[in-house]
This record gives C-alpha cells, sequence and structure tokens, in this order.
C-alpha cells in the first residue's frame, strides 16, 4: 500500500471589470472580479493544483486547458470536484486541506466560512478537514497594490481504500 502524499498549489489572477469576484466558489461583492479562462477562482485553482501535486499529475492547466472550450466560464468548484474523481482513480482521496487567500482587498472575513463550506463539499470532506484563510500584505506587492489576489495551499492525501477517521 503507499502512503500518504502532500501537495502544494499556488494561483494567482489579475482584477479585471466586469466579472463577479468568485472566490471558494462564494460570489464575494466587489467592483471586479479576476480574470481568467474559468471563472477565475484562485482559491479553488490552488486547493486543486496542492491534490494534483501531491500524487504527481501536473496541474490543472494540463488537465482543464484554456484551449478547452469545455472549460470556458466553468465553475472552479466543478474543477476541484473532478480533481477528487482523478486521484481517486489513482487509489487516492483527500484527508486535509489548508489554504490561504492573499488580498488586500475586498475584506474576506465574512465570506471564509461559506467558502469552507463550498470546498468541504467539493471534496468529501468534514469541515474539521478543511482550512481557509484570508490574509493581506499590508500594502505591498501586487496584492497590496490591488492588482490582483493570490492563493495558496496545502493537501494531505491518502489511500483510498484505508480506513481513515
Amino acid at each position: 500500500m503507499d502512503s500518504i502524499r502532500v501537495g502544494i498549489g499556488f494561483d494567482v489572477h489579475p482584477f479585471v471589470e466586469g466579472r463577479p469576484l468568485v472566490l471558494g466558489g462564494v460570489n464575494v461583492p466587489h467592483s471586479r472580479g479576476l480574470d481568467g479562462y474559468s471563472d477565475a477562482d484562485v482559491l479553488c485553482h490552488a486547493i486543486a493544483d496542492s491534490l494534483l501535486g501531491a500524487i504527481a499529475l501536473g496541474d490543472i492547466g494540463v488537465h482543464f486547458p484554456s484551449s478547452d472550450e469545455r472549460w470556458r466560464g466553468v465553475s472552479s468548484l466543478k474543477l476541484l470536484s473532478r480533481v477528487v474523481e482523478m486521484i481517486r482513480s489513482e487509489g487516492f482521496a483527500p484527508a486535509n486541506v489548508d489554504s490561504t487567500v492573499v488580498a488586500q482587498e475586498p475584506l474576506l472575513a465574512p465570506y471564509v466560512e461559506g467558502m469552507r463550506k463550498r470546498i468541504c463539499s467539493a471534496l468529501s470532506l468534514g469541515r474539521e478537514r478543511v482550512g481557509v484563510k484570508a490574509t493581506t500584505t499590508d500594502s505591498l506587492g501586487f496584492c497590496g497594490r490591488g492588482e490582483g489576489i493570490a492563493a495558496l495551499a496545502v493537501s494531505l492525501v491518502r489511500p483510498f481504500e484505508a480506513d481513515w477517521k
């Protein structure tokens, strides 16, 4: 039997006018959204990359390329659910995820629990196994200047057949 594995993910998208801001599957009120091929949900993208990385399956760009019209505007929660199916087909399942959204604006604290709930559902994990946090950069760098949002995630995956409590 294979052992547990760890993966890390990172994503960043610039702000753009005329799109909703979607983070962790939640529509966050803001004057701008994020630019990207799907719904540009940096949080879900970072988590997906961490899960794929844990079992060495590349990244979401490999599996959901912008050259494929099926992924235009798609919910990143759907992509995240597909990633879970992919890692299960390799004999693994998510054990836990921890993530951080880096954004100077908007204030994300009121939306974190909603993000967490949607991510738990997409990953088929209990609340105690999914961490979602938000931080600023104290006005430093591209996030601090309000040019975009970044997210980081780390995931632990376990053999699917293991008795995991």
